[in-house]
């Protein structure tokens, strides 16, 4: 009855919602989901075309072009500056509307990409003062992005085992404009994991949800992992909930909406009691 309420609720809450953050929050969330989902799409595709270059990799990154196109780069395991392929996609999921192996001269952004990056791995390879935490059957996987002047490497945990969501155990590495390390941050401070499916098939899940304790809002990673894993998935809505705020995001429209606690427990209540 309890997850009966909050999509009844999720549904009420539409013309009231407080959103002040949630369409930066949402966009971001977007587009990182664009460069991690054209990266898995560009290396299934690297792999399947070109295997006898497996051996050069040295790694792989997307990016957002200024025509709002994915960029997916692959570099060379010797020299990071030497670049093996380019995808152009315009749009994901969508299969590459280019791939370019001869016009392969590197960016200025792609080698600050590059740059930072590899540094973000070296950081997560040393772990030198064990900032990072590794999980069984998980692999950290890190998100290089460049805009407004920001350098920043968002890092999240990537599953390796099939039927689970992976969400937290992320984190924020950001960098000055000699790509020095100035700041690094543990976006959430546990990691959770969210089956696929119920194993009722008749009382099948149609929400999950989480705490937020430090940060106010739903965070950015959390929407690109829902996101990549929403046509794996039967629920459509994933709530955060904060002291102060409820954050809801449908995962099926791709919508955000934030309000206050308050509120949401008001409406919460009046649904409790009118079962």
């Amino acid at each position: 009855m309890i997850k009966k309420t909050l999509i009844l609720i999720a549904f009420c809450i539409s013309s009231i919602a407080y959103s002040q953050n949630s369409d930066e929050i949402l966009a971001e969330g977007k587009l990182l989901f664009r460069l991690e989902k054209a990266s898995w799409n560009g290396t299934d595709d690297f792999l399947a075309r070109f295997p006898e270059k497996r051996n050069l990799i040295g790694g792989y990154l997307s990016y957002e072009s200024d025509k709002h196109e994915i960029m997916t780069i692959f570099f060379g395991r010797e020299n990071n500056d030497s670049l093996l392929v380019r995808y152009q996609f315009d749009s994901i999921p969508n299969a590459p509307i280019e791939i370019d192996t001869v016009d392969l001269k590197i960016t200025s952004l792609e080698k600050n990409l590059i740059e930072i990056r590899q540094d973000a791995i070296q950081r997560i390879s040393n772990n030198s003062e064990n900032f990072f935490t590794f999980y069984e059957n998980t692999a950290l996987n890190p998100i290089p992005l460049i805009t407004d002047k920001k350098k920043r490497v968002f890092i999240l945990t990537g599953t390796q085992v099939s039927n689970v969501v992976i969400i937290g155990n992320d984190y924020l590495l950001e960098y000055d404009k000699k790509n020095r390390l100035k700041n690094k941050t543990q976006i959430h401070k546990s990691l959770l994991q969210f089956p696929y499916k119920s194993d009722n098939p008749e009382n099948k899940m149609e929400s999950t949800y989480h705490s937020h304790v430090v940060s106010d809002y739903i965070n950015s990673t959390d929407i690109c992992t829902l996101l990549l894993y929403k046509d794996y998935v039967e629920w459509t809505k994933h709530f955060v909930m904060s002291n102060k705020y409820v954050s809801i995001f449908d995962m099926e429209k791709e919508n955000l909406a934030i309000m206050k606690r308050k509120a949401w427990e008001k409406i919460y209540n009046q649904q409790i009691e009118k079962k």
